[in-house]
């Protein structure tokens, strides 16, 4: 019997684990994120399950390692969290690459219309029987500039609907893929023309607030961001000046950059002590979800199906698929 502790665990996540689990693999679920506190409740375990949030640290890992735990599986495409150095040589470390795509592209879109047609505010002034169009004019994407950073599975989706829209699509990779029907090109290009950016790029140090003062000062005026990826790469006071000035038109945020003590939380009945995420909500520009865009039924499944797949595979057969490691990442 594998022994499994999974860390941050929701109801959602729960359901599709168990749902898809056999005899082989025991999960004892809590509610609590992985930390240096908590690190003590994986004695016992063979694995643990973590997710974005998460802290695996250099404490966390020399805790866990120290417990026998000898596999951390992360159930979610971003490591970023994760003190790849530290786990070196001393426990192995697999995650999901890709739950689904699409879900987070259709998310990122969605957010989009969302926020150009005002349809937010429609929805809250219909249920007071307020018909009224007076501010809710938005614009056509039939005919804009998309600007992606990152065309990695995601992105490539992402590109693919918004040429359906009729966009023209400028794109940004450090690897780009030729087979892409988009036109690859620089930063500098992509900020200076592209009436939307879209993040699709993971975190790396190379890239943490690649959208800055200076990044948006090279930007149109009007702009609308989109982040679904990770929230460190806006810097998001810069972000908050630029819609301040009225440099950004717009903001669509399903992740940000001091989350972890706050998304996937019901914090309805507290003050939150955040003050740039507050301004940030009160804008009447921004639309903000809360780490969301990966939340469909296919991605719970597809989730739990692989991370499930490749704790089996490793205790039973040995095998490390989907593999992260410092020296992987390192060499990219």
């Amino acid at each position: 019997m594998i022994k499994v502790a999974m860390f941050d665990s929701k109801p959602y996540d729960i359901d599709s684990f168990n749902s898809l689990k056999g005899d082989n693999i025991k999960i004892k679920y809590f509610e609590t994120k992985l930390t240096e506190d908590t690190a003590e409740l994986a004695k016992g375990y063979d694995a643990v399950v973590v997710f974005v949030n998460d802290d695996v640290n250099s404490a966390v890992i020399e805790a866990l390692t120290g417990l026998g735990v000898r596999l951390i599986a992360l159930r979610c495409a971003g490591f970023n969290n994760v003190n790849l150095k530290a786990a070196r040589d001393k426990i192995s470390i697999i995650h999901v690459p890709a739950y689904s795509p699409h879900a987070v592209a259709e998310h990122a879109l969605g957010m989009l219309l969302t926020s150009v047609r005002r349809i937010h505010k429609a929805y809250i002034r219909s249920k007071d029987f307020n018909f009224s169009l007076n501010g809710l004019t938005g614009f056509n994407l039939n005919g804009r500039t998309m600007g992606i950073i990152g065309t990695g599975k995601i992105g490539k989706v992402f590109a693919r609907i918004c040429r359906g829209f009729g966009m023209k699509i400028l794109a940004y990779d450090i690897y780009p893929d030729k087979g892409l029907d988009v036109e690859y090109t620089s930063l500098d290009r992509i900020f200076s023309e592209s009436d939307v950016i879209s993040l699709h790029c993971p975190l790396t140090n190379d890239n943490y607030h690649i959208i800055d003062q200076k990044a948006i000062s090279a930007m149109k005026d009007g702009v609308i961001i989109i982040n679904t990826s990770r929230g460190s790469l806006i810097d998001a006071e810069d972000l908050l000046e630029g819609i301040k000035s009225k440099k950004i038109g717009g903001a669509c945020l399903d992740v940000y950059e001091e989350e972890s003590d706050l998304f996937f939380e019901d914090n309805s009945g507290h003050i939150v002590h955040d003050d740039i995420l507050a301004r940030l909500i009160s804008m009447p520009n921004v639309l903000i979800t809360s780490h969301q865009a990966f939340l469909t039924r296919e991605a719970l499944e597809n989730i739990a199906d692989t991370t499930l797949s490749g704790i089996t595979g490793y205790f039973e057969r040995g095998e490390l698929t989907n593999e992260v490691s410092y020296e992987k990442n390192k060499k990219k």
